[in-house]
């Protein structure tokens, strides 16, 4: 059986599940448990560095073997589905709902709660989520998250090489910094089981953006004169399956970018849940502004990371792309 034993912790201490624990949100969550002291545990299908006081479990959310290794014990899973539909969940359903334990789920923020189908198989999935859990009766508390500022770490490889970032183009929307989305889960799945409150609650950054946007504040914190190039539909399908994505993956970004519609909405569910207000992206962009560096801006010991995006799938459906 795993260990979750935290040396800052106490045997009172919740015992919390982490899925997806190695992702850009996923890692940013466990970190935040872990300095609340709370005993962690983690679930990925790769392995990652050990961790002081953060158990580990590998696995995949469709193997009933490994959820039930993963859940045993533990007082709140944060969860997020990473695949394109729920045919698979049901297993991980059953194991819940044996288990028994507090839920919060990552949905999207393009949830349309009167639409008898959503916008596009990304939303659709995280509706579909929804509804498998609340008719579980697992009574999950809801983080409807918008599109994760850390789904620009895709764009990376291009910026390090050039001043253009081609790619299919995304309504415009309120992208929110995934070290905002990780406090309010931090906050909700460390709150009383006494006093819930099941949402949903949608997660947004304070401003609407466009790609092109989101690619000017980068330019400012690079110092560069970058901008987005929004490519046809079937150019960008072609250049994401020779980047090696799977077609289903590809068909439901390029799905995405034609059919969901713009969103002007913003909220204020970040600072009600977490007491600070959501960051800007011009804040994200100046604070991972190394990565997108190209190899005439960087110094030698500087971080080059090259880690694509998360991506509510390429985001996954990791935050709510």
């Amino acid at each position: 059986m795993p260990d979750t034993s935290n040396p800052t912790s106490s045997p009172n201490s919740p015992s919390i599940l982490v899925t997806g624990a190695t992702g850009n949100l996923g890692r940013e969550i466990v970190d935040r448990l872990a300095a609340h002291g709370a005993r962690v545990r983690g679930l990925a299908r790769g392995q990652a560095a050990p961790r002081r006081g953060v158990d580990r479990v590998v696995g995949d959310l469709t193997d009933p073997v490994a959820v039930r290794e993963a859940l045993a014990g533990v007082d709140a899973v944060f969860l997020i589905w990473p695949r394109l539909d729920t045919s698979a969940a049901h297993g991980l359903i059953s194991e819940l709902t044996a288990a028994a334990p507090r839920v919060v789920y990552l949905s999207s923020s393009a949830v349309d709660d009167e639409a008898a189908r959503q916008s596009d198989p990304v939303v659709q999935v995280h509706a579909d989520m929804e509804t498998l859990l609340h008719e579980a009766g697992l009574r999950p508390v809801v983080l409807r998250s918008d599109t994760l500022a850390s789904n620009t770490r895709g764009w990376a490889g291009q910026l390090r090489t050039r001043d253009v970032v081609a790619g299919p183009d995304a309504a415009r929307t309120a992208v929110v910094d995934e070290r905002d989305v990780a406090d309010a889960a931090a906050a909700v799945l460390l709150a009383p089981h006494d006093r819930p409150d099941h949402g949903p609650h949608v997660l947004t950054g304070p401003e609407v953006l466009s790609r092109a946007d989101q690619i000017a504040h980068l330019g400012a914190a690079l110092r560069r004169d970058l901008r987005f190039q929004s490519l046809p539909a079937d150019l960008a399908r072609s250049r994401m399956l020779a980047d090696g994505r799977p077609e289903p993956l590809v068909e439901a970004l390029i799905t995405a970018s034609e059919r969901r519609p713009p969103s002007g909405r913003v909220t204020d569910h970040i600072e009600r849940l977490t007491g600070h207000p959501a960051r800007t992206f011009a804040n994200w962009a100046a604070d991972h502004a190394a990565e997108f560096e190209s190899s005439h801006q960087r110094l030698p010991d500087a971080p080059a990371s090259g880690r694509g995006s998360d991506g509510h799938h390429g985001h996954r459906t990791e935050g709510a792309e």
